[in-house]
Formats: structure tokens, C-alpha cells, sequence
């Protein structure tokens, strides 16, 4: 009965508008007052519990892509891209989910993917007449790529909450990611078919002197996903040291080369990844207060009895998992989903018999797929914001894309674990 009122406060708090970190708060609180619990045994867990280095990435990594966004380096990456598929129909949307799959390589969040592509790709779509609503829900249904393509700030908190490998995480979600990149794409052809008056670029005269000149240009901004990606999988640093080197890469890029920092806007980017940092961080310590109560009250194990009372069929358990973590996914960002699903979800995929390093790419594909979906679609009103797009207008291609993109992908992520554990057993064995 406690826990049924306790999660009754944070659905209450969070639908009135309460921030994530304050709602587990109240249901701390709550818990504290009416339950049998000492309050300060489960702080002083919590604060242990948040010291690790590993955690000290997801700051690093926002502020990374903060700065990013600011020095105007995701810029020369899309004019690359454009070069090359912006002459055919459809050509510069590929590019904006290009964009999002590499940008969210770095940045890791989807939120910071959406905001720096929207506001880069969005005029580039209207200038070449592109439906309005069909390029934000495009733009916006990319954006959680952040998610699945590594380095990403989810998988890194997965990871720590279920004590995995994080280079194993990593390697599980970017099968996934490349399947919706694909899906996605293949969506977007098949709705601009009927849409006559979308321009293209014209035809370079001298094509190869052109894609030299805006390699050279986009040279520095390449090189930092490479070097990212590559000192990770390599094994020359951690996520941990990747992320400082990706900040102290992205300032001088930003300030001498790209020119789109100076002192002011880098003050503002400082002091917008030390709030966000500073939420998230207040967000871990509330939420695995709470995850550590819910363990003590044996939900995990209240919540695997219930599950398989309905049913013991691996399909069936599997599809309502789903449907719980889309569920989550609607109601929350994603950093505080998988700081609720992992633990409460975990012991009953270990049940299950699926391996820990493949429901971490379902963790991942959930939770993309319900920060877009509506009616709550957290992403889809942001992607509104930044596109200045209505979202009645946005809804149809948005339904249209979780339909024959996301969904899909959600299926053979679920059903098909050779997807994502090819990667991890290829590097690893």
C-alpha cells in the first residue's frame, strides 16, 4: 500500500508540473514520514552510490556538446553532408538525420541534438520548400539518435546502474541507431514523393575542388568524433577522459577556427552546462534514493511476480516491458527514465534469460521512441520550440515515423539479440 500511494505522489507531482527531481523528492519524503525507514541511511547510500568517476562523464559530455553548439561546429560537418546528397530530392532531410546521428555521437543527449540541428537544419528545409511539418517531426524524430549513437549519456547511466561494461553498451546501441537512421530516411523518401516543388542544390561546376576546399574546412570538426570514438574503442582512454578531451578539443576549435564562440556566449555555455549538469546530478541523487527504497520494499521482484503472473511467454513479457519503459519514456526525460527502468526492469530481463548488454539497446530505442510520442512526447513540444512548428502539424509524420521506423526498430532490437550483440562479442568475444 505504501508504494502504491508513493508512486501515486510522483504520477501526481509530475502531472502538475513538478520537476523529476523534486517529484522523487516529495516521494522521499513521503516514503520518510510514513514508512519504518531511517532517511539517513538512504542519503548517505545515495552520496556513495554518486561516487564514481564514471559519472563524471555526463557533465563532461554536456558541456561538450554545449560548446559545440555555441562554436558553431556541427556547421561545417552539415554543409559537408549537403554537398554530397543535397543535389538529390530528400537530400537535405538525409542530411538532418545525418547531422543528429553525428552530433549525438558527441553530445550524447537528444535534447542538445535537437536544439543545434533544428536550429541549423530548419531554415535550410524551408528555404528548399520542405513541409514545414513533415521536416520539425523529421528533425525531431532523429533527435533521439543521441541516444543510441555512442558516446550517449544514457548508456553510461545504464551502465552504472546495472554495473555493466559501458564499451559494451556503447557497441550494443549502434546497430540500432544505424537501423533507424536507415528507417527513417527510407520514411521521409516515401512521404516527399508527392511534393513536386522541393528545390535542390544546384550542380557544382567543379565538384571535386569543392568537396576539398569543405573537407579542409570541416576537418577539425570531423576529427572529434573520430578521435572520441576512436581513443574509446581503442582503449587509449576511458568515457570518462574522452568527454575532457572532447571539451578542451571543442573550446579552441570553437574560439579560433569556427569563430562562433567569443567570451560572452562562452560564459552563457558554462553557465547553461553547469545548470544542466546541475539538475542531473540532483535528478541521480533523488531518483536512486528512491530506486534504493523501491529495493528495499522488494518492488523489482513484487513488480517481476506481477508481470509473470500474467504471463511466463518471453514474447508476451517482453512486449509489456515495452510498453512500461515507452510509458516511462512519455512521462519523463530520459535521463530519469533509465534511472527508473533500469533497476525496477533489470532483475526481471535477467529472468528472463536476455542478455544484460542487449536490454540496454532496448532501453535505449524505448525510451527514444517515447519521448516522441504523444500526447506527453516531451522532444516532439520541444521540437516545436525550436522549429517554430505548430504540433498539430508535426503529428501525422510523427505518427507515420514511429510506425514504419521507430517501431520496427524496436522489434528486431527486441527479438533479434544478434543485433546488438554482435558488436560487443566482436570486440570483446
Amino acid at each position: 500500500m505504501l508504494i502504491l500511494l508513493t508512486l501515486l505522489v510522483i504520477c501526481v507531482a509530475l502531472a502538475v508540473g513538478i520537476p523529476v527531481p523534486f517529484a522523487f523528492g516529495l516521494a522521499l519524503i513521503y516514503m520518510s514520514l510514513t514508512g519504518d525507514h531511517d532517511p539517513a541511511g538512504f542519503l548517505t547510500s545515495g552520496h556513495w552510490r554518486m561516487n564514481v568517476l564514471v559519472l563524471l562523464a555526463i557533465p563532461l559530455f554536456i558541456m561538450a556538446g554545449t560548446i559545440m553548439e555555441r562554436g558553431k561546429i556541427a556547421e561545417p560537418l552539415v554543409e559537408l553532408a549537403e554537398l554530397f546528397v543535397g543535389r538529390f530530392k530528400g537530400g537535405i532531410a538525409y542530411t538532418a538525420v545525418g547531422a543528429s546521428a553525428i552530433f549525438g555521437s558527441i553530445a550524447g543527449s537528444a535534447t542538445a541534438t535537437l536544439t543545434c540541428i533544428g536550429s541549423i537544419m530548419m531554415p535550410q528545409l524551408r528555404k528548399a520548400n520542405y513541409p514545414e511539418g513533415l521536416s520539425a517531426a523529421l528533425i525531431t524524430n532523429a533527435a533521439p539518435l543521441g541516444l543510441l549513437i555512442p558516446p550517449s549519456a544514457i548508456q553510461i547511466i545504464y551502465a552504472w546502474v546495472t554495473r555493466q561494461s559501458v564499451l559494451k553498451c556503447f557497441l550494443a546501441t549502434i546497430i540500432p541507431g544505424l537501423i533507424l537512421v536507415f528507417l527513417l530516411c527510407v520514411v521521409n523518401y516515401v512521404l516527399l514523393r508527392k511534393h513536386k516543388d522541393i528545390k535542390v542544390l544546384p550542380k557544382s561546376d567543379n565538384f571535386t575542388k569543392e568537396v576539398a576546399k569543405k573537407t579542409r574546412f570541416a576537418f577539425p570538426a570531423l576529427l572529434m568524433p573520430f578521435m572520441i570514438l576512436g581513443g574509446i574503442y581503442g582503449g587509449i582512454m576511458t568515457p570518462t577522459e574522452a568527454a575532457g578531451i572532447a571539451v578542451v578539443y571543442a573550446i579552441p576549435v570553437g574560439f579560433f577556427i569556427y569563430r562562433g564562440l567569443n567570451i560572452a556566449n562562452f560564459k552563457e555555455a558554462l553557465v547553461q552546462s553547469a545548470t544542466t549538469t546541475g539538475v542531473v546530478m540532483v535528478m541521480f541523487f533523488m531518483v536512486m534514493i528512491v530506486s534504493r527504497l523501491l529495493i528495499f520494499e522488494d518492488i523489482p521482484d513484487l513488480a517481476k511476480e506481477l508481470i509473470f503472473s500474467v504471463s511466463d511467454n518471453p514474447i508476451i513479457v517482453l512486449i509489456m516491458i515495452n510498453v512500461v519503459m515507452i510509458l516511462i519514456g512519455m512521462l519523463m526525460d530520459d535521463v530519469s527514465g533509465v534511472l527508473l527502468a533500469s533497476p525496477l526492469l533489470f532483475p526481471i530481463v535477467v529472468e528472463l534469460g536476455i542478455d544484460p548488454i542487449q536490454f540496454a539497446a532496448i532501453v535505449g530505442v524505448n525510451l527514444g521512441m517515447g519521448n516522441i510520442t504523444p500526447p506527453t512526447a516531451p522532444l516532439l513540444y520541444l521540437g516545436s520550440r525550436v522549429t517554430g512548428v505548430r504540433v498539430s502539424a508535426m503529428l501525422k509524420p510523427t505518427l507515420i515515423m514511429i510506425l514504419f521506423a521507430w517501431i520496427p526498430t524496436l522489434i528486431i532490437t527486441t527479438y533479434i539479440p544478434q543485433v546488438s550483440l554482435f558488436l560487443p562479442e566482436m570486440f570483446f568475444g
